[in-house]
């Protein structure tokens, strides 16, 4: 089984990191280094169905089907995602941890089988090192201690 782990420390306090990527709002601006998803009746609320909706390329539609299984605020964020068109259904996770000068931010992503899983999990894997690397780091310079977006901000999401 193939999966995606990366892990990130950013001199942020978890309450911003934790605004960055559950703000629906905020999602839009990080991912913009990648496909640009943004996501559609997201909450941070076990059970909730959600879209992440991104340009359409040949072959996919753009949408990923989400649920959040797990929430623990400021700690951790689960979700299953699974292709519009269908396929197997794999795990995300967001954990968060304090650390002397902000947030050790982990990313894991699995549940990807066989050789398209062991692609698609390389594939992905590259953007979100860069959505990780580039985005979110743009985005948690941008927002004031509270987790909102300071007035004046450049960061747009795309659009399509």
């Amino acid at each position: 089984m193939s999966e995606i782990h990366i892990v990130r420390d950013y001199p942020y306090p978890p309450g911003q990191v934790w605004s960055a990527v559950t703000d629906p709002q905020l999602i839009p601006l990080w991912t913009a280094t990648g496909a640009g998803a943004r996501p559609e009746g997201f909450a941070a609320a076990v059970g909730t169905r959600f879209r992440f909706v991104a340009k359409p390329r040949p072959g996919w539609s753009g949408v990923v089907l989400c649920e959040v299984l797990e929430v623990r605020a400021e700690s951790l964020l689960r979700y299953s995602w699974q292709d519009e068109g269908g396929g197997e259904v794999t795990q995300v996770a967001y954990r968060l941890e304090a650390q002397a000068g902000g947030t050790r931010f982990s990313y894991d992503h699995t549940g990807f089988t066989g050789v398209g899983g062991f692609f698609m999990a390389r594939l992905l894997g590259s953007v979100r090192r860069r959505m990780l690397a580039e985005g979110l780091t743009a985005v948690l310079a941008d927002l004031t201690d509270d987790g909102a977006l300071r007035p004046g901000s450049t960061l747009r999401p795309k659009s399509f």
